[in-house]
């Protein structure tokens, strides 16, 4: 549960923005744990799985998303990497390391370099159990005020993903049958 006071120090001054991001990262955090404890073919750590899903989108105040009240000089789509960053340079690599591949289905170098995007050319690919779970799990919820907390159904989200290409919903296909989520 630390992970709450952790978010906050860096929403203090923008209570607008930290509680939309909060209401979010909680239905994330939600639907990751119940995914987790679900899991049957590895070991999954719970507590960590909830406290990552907490702080999966923490760099989003480093970007440009007024919609969020976030007024960063980044394009939204580098708030992974930059929480990335902020959480390695806190110490948190493992907890780093979930903001850097929860994007999208993970963010490959080809991605970066055709989007352009203002970070180092690595893959950003969700490899660990933990990191495909929250990749997942956040893909059913929006940061649309008013439905902050309401699960997205599973054709609609893979529409979104189509919408990103074919590559894309494979690769989202994957993660739901691994993760046997029916």
């Amino acid at each position: 549960m630390w992970a709450e006071t952790f978010l906050e120090r860096f929403y203090k001054q923008n209570r607008y923005t930290y509680n939309i991001l909060l209401t979010h990262s909680m239905a994330v955090a939600e639907k990751s744990v119940k995914i987790a404890q679900g899991i049957r073919f590895t070991t999954v750590d719970v507590e960590f799985v909830y406290n990552a899903a907490i702080l999966h989108d923490i760099g989003i105040f480093m970007t440009r998303a007024e919609r969020l009240g976030c007024y960063g000089r980044y394009p939204y789509i580098t708030h992974g990497y930059w929480g990335y960053r902020l959480l390695q340079s806190e110490g948190l690599i493992k907890y780093a390391r979930i903001c850097q591949t929860h994007v999208g289905v993970g963010l490959t170098i080809d991605d970066i370099k055709t989007m352009s995007l203002p970070i180092p050319l690595v893959d950003m690919i969700p490899l660990s159990i933990e990191e495909k779970i929250i990749c997942y799990a956040d893909k059913f919820f929006t940061k649309k005020q008013g439905n902050l907390a309401k699960e997205l159904p599973l054709e609609k989200v893979r529409g979104q993903m189509m919408s990103y290409g074919k590559e894309k919903l494979l690769r989202f296909d994957e993660l739901h049958n691994l993760l046997n989520c029916s």
